[in-house]
């Protein structure tokens, strides 16, 4: 991995509006995101910035210091959001957050404020914060949802190299779900010929239904421009063979065909109901707002 930089600055703003989206609210503690992953989504933001978006993505971390603080005045200067997502545009759980605890902060101003919480990540380093995510289940739904889209190392290490390995997230998985957190699994993206066979996906969903998950979620690939440059570079050194069929499925659009793209996702339908785990739940912490209820 290349040295990361962290640039240390203060935002004027720390939720984000999402238009069009099922997500109204977003908020994330960082920018750039040290994961690197080949198909990150975000390099084709950080190219329509200005921003590197090929193989130096990643290596400078900006790091919005103030944004508890932040969250804190917007929280307590409008009604609460009925929801936010943390980690839609960089992980909250990624090396960063060691060092500065931005998103762990975040957690508990979310939880103080009783506004429901999402939390997409990567990172098992979410486990250390069990003690806040508990406190903050306990007044408004909290839920995590861990990305895993393969348990093939070779995969794994070709496509996210700065990720922990799968058999970590799952750990963390099991721990999160042990704890009451309501816990789900994203085989996000899936990628055409390489992740997307039932039979991987299968052996994804069976690990994740064995630690807890109550639910599963899938997308797949989007290669939008800054996104499409970065990635054929990475496919054609690791997986030379499957050039020609993104050319194909992706030359002139940055998704899969409407058709293909709703059979993936209806096989996987049918996996997940086969596994078991399409419709879990987890045995989350009852808010104390509903107790009252009682």
């Amino acid at each position: 991995m290349a040295r990361v930089t962290y640039l240390e600055s203060n935002t004027t703003r720390a939720l984000g509006r999402v238009t069009g989206n099922l997500i109204q609210w977003s908020l994330n503690p960082y920018t750039g995101c040290a994961h690197r992953c080949t198909f990150c989504y975000v390099r084709g933001f950080e190219r329509r910035a200005g921003r590197p978006s090929d193989e130096r993505y990643g290596s400078n971390i900006r790091v919005k210091v103030n944004i508890v603080a932040q969250l804190r005045r917007e929280l307590a200067g409008r009604a609460c959001p009925q929801g936010v997502t943390i980690g839609t545009a960089t992980d909250p759980y990624q090396p960063a957050e060691g060092r500065f605890r931005l998103t762990r902060g975040c957690i508990r101003a979310l939880g103080a404020a009783r506004v429901p919480t999402d939390i997409i990540t990567r990172g098992p380093m979410i486990i250390r914060d069990l003690d806040v995510l508990t406190e903050a289940a306990r007044c408004a739904p909290v839920r995590v949802n861990l990305s895993i889209p393969t348990v093939d190392d070779a995969v794994w290490r070709a496509t996210e190299p700065g990720t922990a390995p799968p058999h970590q997230r799952f750990r963390a998985m099991r721990e999160l779900t042990d704890a009451g957190i309501d816990t789900s699994i994203g085989l996000a993206p899936l990628l055409p010929g390489i992740t997307d066979s039932m039979e991987s996906v299968r052996r994804v969903l069976e690990q994740a239904r064995a630690n807890g998950a109550c639910r599963a979620w899938v997308n797949t690939l989007n290669l939008r421009p800054g996104v499409y440059e970065h990635f054929m570079e990475a496919l054609a050194q690791d997986f030379p063979d499957e050039v020609e069929r993104y050319v194909a499925q992706y030359g002139e659009r940055p998704y899969l065909p409407a058709a293909m793209d709703k059979e993936i996702k209806l096989a996987v339908s049918a996996l997940k109901r086969e596994v078991g785990i399409a419709d879990r739940r987890a045995n989350p912490i009852v808010p104390e707002l509903q107790l009252s209820l009682l």
